[in-house]
């Protein structure tokens, strides 16, 4: 965990890309081992041509990912960060609305208007600069990587610490 999360902190970009070919091996495996289920496993669902059509559409895109991951990196990346844009643009907007129309109810709405506030700006940053805002999703999620395998570290000598004691 501290290796991977010092790779994201000082090569996001890098990072990016390995979690995207990471994906595109899980698609292939689940794809591959899904239709040899359904083929050499005998078992049977309601949903078989479904079935059929999901595996092999996971095990295609899958292998076009492996092709071309950096490609698949900046399109996936772009996707998921403008879904999550969407969301916080959402989230804000209904924050906003709802406080604004039962203001009366409340003793200060300016907290809840500035969170709503900042979840639009962060949906808007999102939106409009969608991998480096991947980029640094990755970098924070590589800081919290080495602090919770620091965190880890500590513990574990703190254990060989109290059996060396006792």
């Amino acid at each position: 965990m501290l290796l991977a999360g010092l790779y994201a902190v000082i090569w996001p970009g890098e990072a990016l890309t390995v979690l995207v070919l990471a994906g595109g091996i899980l698609l292939v495996i689940d794809g591959a081992l899904g239709l040899w289920s359904l083929t050499f496993g005998g078992g049977k669902s309601g949903n078989y041509w479904f079935d059929v059509v999901a595996n092999a559409l996971s095990l295609i895109l899958g292998v076009l990912i492996l092709i071309s991951p950096l490609i698949a990196t900046i399109l996936t990346v772009t996707f998921l960060s403008s879904i999550v844009g969407i969301a916080a643009l959402i989230v804000g907007l209904m924050q906003v609305v709802v406080i604004t129309r039962e203001r009366e109810h409340y003793a200060r709405i300016w907290p809840v208007v500035l969170s709503g506030l900042s979840y639009i700006l962060l949906g808007l940053v999102f939106l409009f600069f969608p991998l480096i805002s991947a980029s640094i999703g990755v970098i924070f999620g590589g800081v919290l990587l080495v602090i919770f395998a620091l965190s880890l570290f500590g513990w574990a000598w703190k254990l060989y610490q109290s059996s060396k004691g006792g």
